[in-house]
């Protein structure tokens, strides 16, 4: 794992990027400040064959500036670039960070960019990613659910309590939810999970393991949780 902070970076830490890695290539969810310079501690310039962005809070795609000067005018000038799925939409918005950056196609003159539906799996060197609708705030985010061969990762990114969290973590082998949030009484129109509504997902789900994410360290988990950190890797 390249991050897993929460909108305020854990000491040290690097915010959501998650590498998923197989036999025919790798695909990150998510890209948000400093998982760019962790993957490139692994090697020169990642290889990572396809990104896939679950939202446009900062948290979860801001490494894809410094990326895309690199690929413009730094060291992943003459490397083939990596497909960038995007939300509904998600073309127009990063036009629009562009234009605030001063150069309106920045991103898609440096990215073969694509646009997934809410539901319909698409294929990323050879991962079958289904995007869930999830509940963050009034923004539009997407949970991913990821298939390879013999096994199936889920990822929650940014969500609120939702029957959506069970039906992306159906069986999977593995289930990376979110849990920013000390209680579960926080009203109104939700963003986030607390580590109670977090757990009551994934036995809803029946996945096999579940790793809590995008929590604060000023929250420390309660025992018998299984807590996601900077660099881990697991095989599944």
């Amino acid at each position: 794992m390249a991050g897993c902070s929460p909108a305020w970076p854990n000491p040290g830490g690097a915010q959501s990027g998650y590498l998923v890695e197989g036999e025919s290539g790798r695909v990150l969810l998510d890209c948000g400040p400093g998982v760019l310079p962790r993957l490139r501690e692994r090697e020169d310039w990642p290889r990572v064959d396809a990104i896939a962005i679950s939202h446009f809070h900062l948290d979860h795609w801001g490494d894809l500036v410094p990326w895309t000067w690199s690929l413009m005018f730094g060291p992943a000038r003459d490397l083939e670039p990596p497909e960038l799925w995007l939300p509904p939409g998600g073309g127009e918005q990063l036009r629009g960070f562009g234009r605030m950056f001063g150069t309106e196609e920045m991103f898609e003159s440096t990215f073969p960019i694509h646009e997934y539906a809410e539901g319909v799996a698409f294929d990323a060197v050879g991962f079958s990613i289904t995007p869930f609708r999830v509940p963050h705030y009034g923004l539009l985010s997407f949970g991913f659910r990821v298939a390879g061969p013999g096994a199936t990762l889920a990822y929650s990114a940014d969500s609120g309590p939702a029957d959506a969290l069970a039906e992306l973590a159906r069986d999977a082998d593995v289930f990376i939810c979110e849990a920013t949030l000390a209680e579960s009484g926080e009203e109104g129109l939700r963003g986030h999970l607390s580590l109670a509504e977090a757990a009551a997902a994934f036995e809803a789900s029946g996945a096999k393991r579940l790793l809590v994410t995008h929590r604060p360290a000023e929250l420390p988990l309660a025992d018998g949780f299984e807590q996601a950190h900077d660099g881990l890797e697991i095989d599944i």
